[in-house]
């Protein structure tokens, strides 16, 4: 290669290079946007409405009314969003969950083998707590707000 050719070839590299800095510079130039004088978004919140105090929040349905129109079907459906952390059968597993078999009338944090959260164990008041449709339904519907400190996190 003689030295024409190196030539050539750093021109066109130089030239490259100040072709894709000036279109970066000239971009900048052309979409520059001012700095805000405040960092962040200004929010504006609507303001309440007038006419009296907020509605009540929705009623929830007594479990005798949720149970007599319940069907095998429609649980089963339900109880596969469950199954990802849970058992379901006589004798199974414990999984993130403890089993659910025979739940209902059974002491609250009382599965064998499986490590109960501190708050799920307060909540049981020594294992004579136990689980009825009722107190369920309010777990199952926010588990969270029901037991304070549990580690199921379904809502």
């Amino acid at each position: 290669m003689d030295s024409n050719e190196v030539n050539k070839l750093l021109a066109g590299l130089l030239g490259t290079v100040f072709v894709v800095f000036s279109v970066g510079i000239v971009s900048d130039a052309l979409f520059a946007s001012p700095a805000p004088e405040k960092p962040g978004f200004a929010i504006e919140a609507a303001e309440p409405a007038e006419g009296g105090p907020a509605a009540p929040a929705a009623a929830e349905k007594p479990i005798a009314d949720l149970l007599a129109n319940a069907s095998v079907e429609q649980g089963a459906a339900i109880f596969k969003k469950c199954q990802a952390c849970h058992s379901g059968e006589k004798g199974g597993p414990n999984k993130v969950g403890p089993d659910l078999w025979d739940i209902v009338d059974r002491p609250v944090a009382s599965h064998e083998g499986f490590a109960y959260s501190a708050g799920m164990k307060e909540y049981s008041k020594g294992g004579t707590e136990k689980w009825t449709y009722d107190n369920l339904n309010h777990f199952i519907t926010s588990p969270k707000k029901d037991v304070k400190g549990t580690a199921m996190g379904f809502a």
